[in-house]
Order: C-alpha cells, then sequence, then structure tokens
C-alpha cells in the first residue's frame, strides 16, 4: 500500500489534487483509516494517478476523466478512444478560434497607435540624483525587469521621469517592481526613457559615493555620471506598457511581517509543485501565503490552508484590526481534511519571486498587501515608503 504522501510522489499528483479526486468520485483510496481518516492506495492504483494526472495536463473536463478512468481497464477501448477524440477536437476547434481572434485583434493594433512600438526619439532629459537613492531605487526594481527575448521592450527598466521626481519600473509579466526617487533639473512634461538591462547595471556600478549624479537623455542616447565616470549607451527603441494600470489594486488587507521570520518560513516551509508551466519555464515551487486574524501570516503546502499544517511567522498591524504577534512552527497530519478555522486572504505566489522581492524591499518589516481574492496580486510595500513597492502574480490553486 502506499501512503497518499508517497502516490503524490509517484504520480505527478499533488496530496491536494488526490483529495480533491477522492471527494469528486474520480480516483478514491483502496483504503482509508477509520481512527486517523489517512487515505492509502493500491500499487495498482498508481498507473490510474499518473493516467489522471496525464488528462488533467491536457485540460480534460472532470466528467469525460471519470469515464476513460471507468473504461481504462475493460477490454473494449472505443469509449475511451471516443473520448479522447472528442476531446482533442475541442482543442484544436479552441486553438482555430484563438488564432482567428488574435488575427482580428493584430489587425485592430495595425490600426492605430500601439503603445508597444517603437516611439520617436528625440527627447532631451537632464537630470540632477542623489546617488545613494538612485542606487537603492535601481536595486528595488532591478530584479523584476525581463528576460524574454520576445518581449523586448521588458528587457530593461522604465526611467519615467515626471515634475520633481524619477520613477524606475520593472516587470517581466509575472512580477512588478516600482521606486520613486527625488529628482532636479527637468522643467518640461513627462518624459518616459526604457534604459536595457545591462546599461542599467553599468550605471549601478557607478553610484558607490555620496555624490550628485547627473542622469541625461540626447535622442537615443542614455548617460549616467557619477563620481568622474561615465555609463552611456541606446535606449530601448520601444515604449513601456502603462505601468499606472497595472498598480490599480482592489482593496485588501495590509499585514506587516518581520522579514527574517518569513523568510525562513518560506526557505523550510511547505510548497506546493505548480504543475501548469509555460515552454521554456521549469516547475515552480508555490508557497501559499494565508493571514490568521489579520495579523499574522502563513506559510501552507498542499491542502486547505490549516493552521495546523502551515509554517507560521509574522508580527505587526491589520489594517483596522489592531496590533498582534504570531510565529512557530506547525506539524501535522499530511492527509487531514480541515476547515480554515480563523485563516483569511490567501494566495499562491513563486517562492522564488517572492524571496527576491523580500530582499529587494531591503527592510527587517515589510508589509505584504493581500487582495479579496487569490486572483488579486501580492504586494510587498515598505512601511514608510509608498513609491516603492512590487508586485507578484497569484499562481492559480486549483484544488
Amino acid at each position: 500500500m502506499r501512503s497518499i504522501g508517497e502516490m503524490a510522489r509517484d504520480s505527478g499528483l499533488g496530496v491536494s489534487a488526490l483529495r480533491f479526486y477522492d471527494r469528486a468520485g474520480v480516483l478514491g483510496p483502496a483504503w482509508v483509516d477509520p481512527a486517523s481518516g489517512y487515505r492509502w492506495y493500491a500499487p495498482e492504483q498508481l498507473d490510474e494517478a499518473r493516467l489522471l494526472a496525464r488528462l488533467r495536463r491536457a485540460g480534460m473536463p472532470l466528467a469525460d476523466i471519470r469515464l476513460v478512468l471507468a473504461g481504462w481497464s475493460g477490454e473494449d477501448t472505443d469509449l475511451v478512444r471516443g473520448l479522447l477524440q472528442a476531446h482533442l477536437r475541442r482543442l484544436e476547434q479552441g486553438l482555430t478560434e484563438a488564432r482567428s481572434e488574435f488575427s482580428t485583434i493584430r489587425e485592430l493594433l495595425d490600426h492605430r497607435e500601439n503603445p508597444m512600438t517603437a516611439s520617436p526619439l528625440t527627447g532631451t532629459v537632464h537630470l540632477s540624483l542623489p546617488a545613494p537613492a538612485l542606487a537603492a531605487a535601481l536595486d528595488a526594481v532591478r530584479f523584476a525587469a525581463g528576460r524574454d527575448p520576445e518581449l523586448p521592450m521588458l528587457g530593461g527598466v522604465l526611467f519615467d521621469i515626471e515634475g520633481d521626481a524619477l520613477r524606475v519600473v520593472a516587470t517581466d509579466r509575472y512580477r512588478l517592481a516600482v521606486a520613486r526617487t527625488d529628482a532636479d533639473g527637468h522643467g518640461g512634461s513627462r518624459e518616459q526613457v526604457v534604459v536595457p538591462t545591462p546599461l542599467v547595471d553599468a550605471m549601478r556600478a557607478l553610484l558607490s559615493g555620496d555624490e550628485s549624479a547627473r542622469f541625461a537623455v540626447e535622442g537615443d542616447r542614455v548617460t549616467l555620471e557619477a563620481d568622474g565616470r561615465q555609463a552611456s549607451g541606446q535606449r530601448l527603441a520601444h515604449d513601456f506598457p502603462d505601468y499606472r494600470r497595472l498598480v490599480q489594486l482592489p482593496p485588501g488587507r495590509r499585514v506587516v511581517v518581520e522579514v527574517p521570520a518569513l523568510r525562513e518560513a518560506l526557505e523550510n516551509g511547505p510548497v506546493r509543485v505548480a504543475e501548469e508551466r509555460e515552454p521554456g519555464r521549469s516547475a515552480r515551487d508555490i508557497s501559499v501565503l494565508t493571514t490568521v486574524d489579520d495579523k499574522t501570516v502563513l506559510v501552507c503546502g498542499d491542502g486547505a490552508p490549516d493552521e495546523d499544517t502551515c509554517t507560521g511567522t509574522g508580527t505587526g498591524t491589520g489594517t483596522g484590526t489592531g496590533t498582534g504577534t504570531g510565529t512557530g512552527t506547525g506539524t501535522g497530519n499530511e492527509d487531514r481534511d480541515t476547515g480554515t478555522g480563523g485563516l483569511g486572504y490567501h494566495v499562491g505566489v513563486d517562492r522564488g519571486f517572492l524571496l527576491e522581492a523580500l530582499a529587494a524591499g531591503d527592510r527587517d518589516r515589510l508589509v505584504l498587501e493581500f487582495g479579496p481574492a487569490p486572483t488579486a496580486p501580492l504586494a510587498i510595500r515598505r512601511a514608510e515608503d509608498e513609491g516603492a513597492f512590487s508586485l507578484l502574480m497569484p499562481v492559480r490553486l486549483d484544488d
């Protein structure tokens, strides 16, 4: 007999998925311990679980999966073959429809000014900036810069100059980071310049002192001078997406966390392995974060978030709820079906991305802002600086 943990490891289905399919009547365990409720699976069920995992990755509806499994061991395979063929036709039809819609969208783009295409590079900008502040701003956003060669407009850092402020912004679609610093010398209209990441790194290397730095844009050339040294190169010939639309978040819940404790909980706590992935991207470790009484953040793994099966960390104030402290590590039965008790907001995020965002936040205490639903981004903010923050796109939690 296999435990549910062993079955999850060998089949490619998570523990939470196995519990879900048991409750859905698709794949039940061979035996359930009446005392503990622990599920045990027979050896021959491994092949069924692996088949189920393949059908799930192919996006087959649950009703069809149930019939495929029911007919899999029979001598007559016509039903299974028919279900597979019907699903393949649906996928092909969906792809045809998607191509048609994308073709229409491209035509619409061709008949309007596209904010993601090249712009005339005629602007002139001269700024004076405090070098330490600019260095801190670049450090706060550099981790989020894109690396996808098919999206070159994201392969840099946006320098957004307006009034007496410079905002630097970076995004790779899965995360976005914004930071602000004061700037002197620009009396004109708003200017936006996308600086490629290699040039950003060269600029950052110059910012080691306390003196002022001078930032200049002349046509397609971008230059930073600091401490008698200079880094210069071409700006990207693309406009950046309108990040101000991306940072308009629905109201949620803010919790102040102790960063060292949260980092330890993330590194040592439970994770899910994301089964869905994009081509070229490896499987990701997903941390599920949830709040307790709006004061404490728990790091959870598979299954419904539960205080006994999550790693807890957090100290601070939940908006409008007073103050509180929560620390410690819970250990529990990996196969218990439990409710959420006093747990509140929750979201699944890429663990590596969150660790990078915490490092970029550069504070012992940061504010995590949870959205009203697991589909909302997670915001990481500095308590004393609303102008510096990052957003992590959520990972869908199916079960």
